[in-house]
């Protein structure tokens, strides 16, 4: 008990969401945080929100996020800790609850492949990781499916995503991702998972390159989603 206090003591386990300390290191956001959060249940819901980002753009069987993103909100917060504080466990912790949502509602059946939208190669090195691939892991400990690291590639990296339109947004990410050579899909269905869904163009140009690769069912889902 005593190295475990003095280890608390000098490295604090603190909440993503609030900042609060934790006394157990078993979890990543507290329970008050998680009962606040703005959940969406998109899940159970056919057409929702999320599903309409993508209609007419790509066939996608089913589609949900977990939240609704605000700014200086506890999603907020947590994405951030998850994104740009090296928090890969508030991530997968997230993740776990995503997967919890999308097996209660029976729509996202038939999942084999959990794959992360990608990094480019010179970010993950930055960055040290991809945050959605923490979410996919997350994710797949509940359907239960295989995270998928090696299906789809970034082929080149692109300006941030941050205050451009939806038509610029399209246009940074077309032809980005590709899947990889000798992938077979026949037969396979595959949720395609990011952290956050703003206009789609990351999920759509990614989801494409899945498509046109010959995966028979895609699904997708986010953490949070932003109203528009």
């Amino acid at each position: 008990v005593w190295p475990h206090a003095l280890a608390s003591m000098f490295f604090p386990h603190l909440c993503a969401g609030c900042g609060s300390h934790l006394l157990k290191h078993t979890r990543s956001i507290c329970h008050r945080c998680l009962s606040r959060l703005p959940y969406t249940n998109f899940s159970g819901q056919v057409d929702n929100p999320v599903e309409k980002v993508f209609l007419g753009r790509i066939g996608v069987e089913a589609a949900s996020s977990l939240c609704y993103f605000t700014r200086s909100s506890i999603v907020q917060n947590i994405l951030h800790e998850l994104k740009y504080a090296g928090n890969t466990e508030c991530g997968i912790e997230m993740g776990r609850s995503l997967g919890k949502a999308l097996q209660s509602s029976g729509r996202f059946t038939g999942v084999d492949f959990v794959v992360p939208v990608p990094l480019s190669a010179a970010k993950k090195r930055r960055r040290g990781y991809n945050q959605s691939e923490m979410v996919a892991l997350g994710v797949s400990s509940i359907l239960p499916a295989e995270t998928r690291t090696d299906i789809v590639v970034k082929v080149r990296n692109t300006a941030t995503q941050t205050h451009k339109t939806r038509t610029e947004r399209w246009e940074n990410v077309r032809e980005v991702f590709k899947v990889g050579s000798g992938t077979d899909l026949t037969g396979k269905g595959v949720l395609l998972v990011d952290d956050v869904v703003t206009t789609g163009a990351s999920l759509e140009a990614c989801g494409r390159a899945l498509l046109e690769a010959g995966c028979p069912r895609l699904f997708i889902a986010t953490l949070a989603y932003t109203e528009r």
